[in-house]
């Protein structure tokens, strides 16, 4: 979060924001920051584990149902980012099908990293916004999660063609080749030394 612009002359703006940070289920630690440490909070995120997702789906299908929503076959619930679970969404998650997340409040100068594939809180895009904020994003490929990030970019396939999400953003399998292009490079230029005794 590398900006975070606070109104003048807006008194209740501050109890509106700590009421979104109490109901966004934050910690005590947060809330201190926010209320004794003056420290400018940017936005407010739910992070989920990946291991929570088919859950998540399911759970948000059931609640559109109920409302009377239509679920088409080329659409998702979590990557159509239509949704945003309040206090009684979330606390139904957990009782209905044992989810529950993370909240995270950004205040600036934080980073905050999400795992591959963990489903977030999708309120104006990404997060839910507390004042207004610049923050820099970032996608990436780790080694330790390329089988997963090529899992998202499968998914993604079955989107509708004028989803956003439909093209595969990440570049999963250029990002493979030229891994495995380079790891075969390094060791043709150091094979007469592995060779050795």
């Amino acid at each position: 979060m590398v900006y975070v612009g606070i109104p003048k002359g807006q008194a209740d703006q501050e109890e509106e924001v700590l009421r979104t940070i109490q109901d966004g289920d934050s910690d005590e630690l947060t809330i201190k920051r926010f209320t004794e440490s003056r420290e400018k909070p940017g936005a407010l995120w739910h992070i989920y584990a990946a291991k929570d997702t088919e859950k998540i789906r399911e759970f948000l299908k059931k609640v559109a149902e109920e409302q009377g929503q239509e679920n088409p076959v080329d659409h998702d619930p979590i990557h159509d980012q239509s949704w945003y679970l309040d206090r009684s969404l979330r606390k139904r998650l957990h009782q209905e099908y044992g989810v529950q997340g993370w909240a995270i409040v950004q205040f600036l100068g934080d980073v905050v990293f999400i795992p591959a594939g963990a489903p977030h809180q999708a309120r104006t895009r990404d997060v839910h916004n507390l004042y207004s904020c610049i923050k820099v994003a970032e996608d990436f490929v780790s080694p330790e999660h390329v089988k997963h990030c090529f899992w998202l970019t499968q998914e993604f396939r079955y989107l509708s063609h004028t989803h956003t999400n439909h093209e595969d953003k990440l570049q999963v399998k250029n990002v493979i080749y030229h891994a495995v292009k380079d790891a075969v490079g390094i060791l043709r230029a150091n094979e007469s030394s592995l060779s050795r005794p």
